[in-house]
């Protein structure tokens, strides 16, 4: 199935992809949430094995895109980022007048980054669960909207863009980090043999879990390509939109303005 079909599919309700399997649309989030269930407790863990660190830099890359600073006020929705990685590194680097709202749909993962947070940034940052195809604030609500490997696990991607250009002020930016599409010749062979054999085994031994990282890996492959995601961004009626490919196309950057 091509990608264009996926968003079709995803669009006009009946069926969608859970990793390589057909499901019910209605069915998804469910066995996302599962997923996530599994592996909460172990999830950073698992990220700086599974990239060998690289998620860190590929963060560090959106939050300095993103440029919180000291000297202006900003108010950041973070969504799918329940044990509060990217938001506690947008919080360092902006300080007192930068607040971070976390939402995730799974508590499992919320009550790992409260546990995280704990009293280190007082009333800066606070931890919603909610889904991100129905976020619970009022239009024009945030300067800035942070997604990091969090959307392709949405079962409606039109919806929770809709919705991230409904919360942003005018002016407002959407930062979008996720897995893409390898362009490099040689390292598709590569990414695809560690991908499909090595990190499910790491899952396993790390987690317990193998069929959790198994859906990681299939979900990513399922995914958009960059320019078909960048159309969909478009679609939902923002501006500027880019897309910058990192280390090799294994993950990009999408970066849109509501204007």
């Amino acid at each position: 199935m091509t990608a264009n079909r996926q968003a079709h599919d995803a669009a006009s309700g009946g069926r969608t992809h859970f990793g390589f399997s057909s499901v019910d649309l209605d069915a998804k989030q469910t066995l996302v949430d599962d997923v996530f269930h599994k592996v909460a407790r172990r999830y950073d863990i698992m990220n700086d094995l599974m990239s060998g660190g690289l998620h860190r830099a590929w963060k560090a890359d959106m939050v300095a895109a993103l440029a919180p600073s000291p000297h202006r006020a900003l108010r950041v929705l973070d969504v799918a980022g329940g044990t509060g990685d990217v938001a506690f590194r947008t919080l360092a680097a902006g300080g007192q007048r930068t607040r971070v709202t976390v939402l995730d749909i799974n508590g499992e993962m919320l009550t790992v980054g409260r546990e995280r947070a704990g009293g280190r940034f007082g009333e800066r940052i606070d931890f919603v669960q909610a889904n991100a195809e129905a976020l619970p604030f009022p239009e024009g609500s945030f300067d800035a909207y942070t997604i990091a490997f969090g959307i392709r696990n949405v079962p409606r991607l039109e919806v929770a863009l809709a919705e991230a250009f409904r919360v942003l002020r005018r002016g407002g930016r959407f930062l979008c980090l996720e897995f893409s599409h390898v362009d490099l010749p040689g390292l598709d062979r590569v990414y695809d043999a560690y991908s499909f054999h090595v990190i499910p085994a790491l899952g396993r031994l790390v987690t317990g879990e193998a069929e959790p990282y198994r859906y990681l890996v299939e979900s990513i492959r399922r995914f958009p390509n960059a320019s078909l995601f960048t159309r969909m961004i478009e679609g939902a009626g923002f501006g500027r939109v880019t897309a910058r490919s990192m280390t090799g196309g294994i993950v990009a950057l999408h970066s849109a303005w509501k204007i």
